[in-house]
């Protein structure tokens, strides 16, 4: 790309970039998004993103590679909430990677054994971001969206880090859903919906690591969220 087109890149918002660039364009803008970082921190965020791209290469989400989804998690946290902590954007790039690729991380072990990997290559922290909002096995007998609540509300209430980066994940998963069509719509409409209460009492918390601006903006992202989610459900107005 040249120079015009960075320039460009730097102020897009996200989805416009998916849209216009795709993958090549989020690549760019993480890059631009990490070039003040120091070199040894680059370089491990470059290697968050290379693990990344190997562990989810064959998956996808609608119709874009799944990267996509990890690359915007990851840059939101950056310009959007101002948080430039090396820790926090390699989890956002890798928190997946557990819950989808357990056996790829450790040959054994599970879920603990991924973690165990993580740990190792990027250090615990990373690793316990990572477990915060990596969803366990849920219990056949009971209702999956309400474990997933509350196991939301329990992980996220112990990790006032964690919440940032399930902040930016939400966003693009629930906001997102304008960009999602077919049934799988209605589906993610009632597995999300019940968090945003959730999300909002966290986000609003004294303890969350945020500055005033950036917990508005995630508020307000949540607050357009509903609105879809009830526009969904057909909710009179």
């Amino acid at each position: 790309m040249d120079s015009d087109q960075r320039r460009l890149l730097a102020t897009m918002p996200l989805h416009a970039i998916t849209s216009t660039y795709g993958e090549e364009g989020l690549r760019e803008r993480f890059a631009l998004e990490i070039a003040s970082c120091s070199e040894a921190d680059r370089a491990r965020l470059e290697r968050a993103l290379d693990l990344a791209t190997r562990l989810h290469a064959g998956d996808r989400r609608d119709r874009e590679p799944y990267l996509n989804h990890l690359l915007r998690v990851a840059i939101r946290i950056i310009s959007h909430y101002g948080v430039h902590d090396p820790d926090v954007i390699c989890a956002a790039l890798l928190h997946d990677t557990v819950e989808d690729h357990p056996d790829e991380l450790a040959a054994l072990g599970g879920q603990e054994g991924a973690l165990a990997v993580l740990a190792a290559e990027f250090g615990p922290r990373v690793a316990e971001l990572v477990a915060a909002v990596t969803n366990p096995s849920y219990a056949p007998d009971r209702d999956a969206h309400d474990q997933y609540r509350e196991h939301v509300a329990e992980s996220l209430a112990a990790s006032p880090w964690a919440r940032v980066i399930k902040a930016s994940d939400f966003t693009d998963n629930g906001v997102g859903l304008i960009h999602t069509t077919g049934p799988r719509l209605l589906t993610l409409a009632a597995k999300y919906a019940p968090l945003v209460p959730v999300l909002r009492d966290l986000i609003a918390r004294p303890d969350t690591p945020l500055g005033a601006a950036a917990k508005e903006h995630i508020l307000a992202q949540l607050d357009r969220a509903d609105q879809r989610f009830a526009a969904l459900r057909g909710d009179a107005s």
